[in-house]
């Protein structure tokens, strides 16, 4: 341990020259000096900081238009939008489980093509909130989720043969 310390103190250069003098007046008398604090300029940012923040939430939460999504329609279109939104997060995560180096090419180019569904999604979710046929709309919704969920299966089979390449080979046609 000794040895250790002694080498410590030899290895580093350490400043041992004393301070100026009256080094020790001048500190004291700082630490002694009370500090002036403007309290009245803090008090009025605060009240002018928080108008503004009670301002903004009010301007937002009234002139914010809610937009309406499938689930919004009817109690049977909610039913159908959380069917497919929990069997889409299922396959997803199955999906991620199965991610490696083999898999990789395959996964990244689903999620992109999955990516690009959800853009065109939003974009349904902006004409259901404008006056234009929803039927329509709301048909071209659920084929959305249906292609989501249709490239989801086919990736997985696709890293099923990757894994288990004599599967198709084993399998019976008639």
């Amino acid at each position: 341990m000794e040895d250790k310390l002694h080498n410590f103190f030899t290895e580093n250069d350490f400043d041992f020259q004393e301070p100026h003098s009256g080094h020790l007046e001048r500190f004291e008398r700082k630490l002694n000096t009370p500090k002036k604090i403007n309290r009245t300029s803090w008090k009025w940012l605060s009240v002018a900081a928080s108008v503004v923040l009670v301002l903004g939430f009010w301007l937002g939460s009234t002139h914010q238009k809610r937009m309406i999504d499938l689930a919004d329609v009817s109690p049977k279109l909610e039913e159908v939008q959380d069917y497919f939104v929990t069997t889409i997060n299922q396959e997803l995560k199955t999906v991620e489980k199965n991610r490696s180096l083999e898999t990789e090419s395959i996964i990244e180019e689903a999620l992109d093509q999955l990516e690009e569904l959800e853009d065109n999604y939003r974009l349904f979710i902006l004409e259901l909130n404008s006056d234009v046929n929803k039927t329509t709309i709301i048909n071209s919704m659920i084929r959305n989720y249906q292609q989501r969920l249709e490239i989801l299966e086919n990736v997985l089979q696709q890293i099923e043969q990757i894994k288990n390449p004599n599967l198709l080979n084993d399998e019976i046609y008639i």
